[in-house]
């Protein structure tokens, strides 16, 4: 994980409509950055739909959220359009930004060892700097706590 105080790496990465988007492109607006494993699993649509519910809060603090995983644009269309998703989800099919944001690890699952996406949120200010990182987040909890450090930053 990324630590506080550190700048966030650059990154071009399409969203589920296929428009590129860019770190830079943010500049002035504060990010909520999350990396989760994958669309359309449990874990993932509570963390998704709990962003969804609370996105007009996100917003009127100055702060847009973005979604990152290894899944396809098209994966992300439909996990948008099945839940209503008001907010931005990024593919990163070739790891670049979840390696860059060093969320790609060892995970072990009933003892079985495998590489993936720990699911990790930062809070990245309006200069780029990262000023909140939260790893081994839980799911349901997370978009209220970061809520809840927007008002602290």
């Amino acid at each position: 994980m990324l630590q506080e105080g550190t700048k966030a790496p650059a990154f071009k990465l399409p969203d589920q409509d296929g428009k590129v988007h860019t770190l830079d492109e943010y500049r002035g607006k504060k990010i909520i950055l999350y990396f989760y494993p994958r669309d359309n699993t449990s874990g993932c649509t509570k963390q998704a739909c709990g962003f969804g519910e609370l996105y007009p809060q996100i917003r009127e603090k100055g702060a847009v959220v973005l979604g990152v995983s290894k899944d396809t644009v098209a994966s992300h269309k439909r996990f948008e359009e099945k839940y209503g998703l008001p907010f931005t989800l990024l593919s990163d099919t070739e790891l670049t930004v979840i390696k860059a944001y060093d969320v790609w690890q060892e995970k072990k699952n009933y003892g079985k060892v495998s590489m993936g996406v720990v699911r990790t949120t930062y809070l990245i200010d309006e200069e780029g700097m990262i000023v909140k990182a939260f790893d081994k987040v839980k799911a349901a909890d997370n978009p209220q706590q970061m809520l809840d450090e927007l008002v602290l930053h």
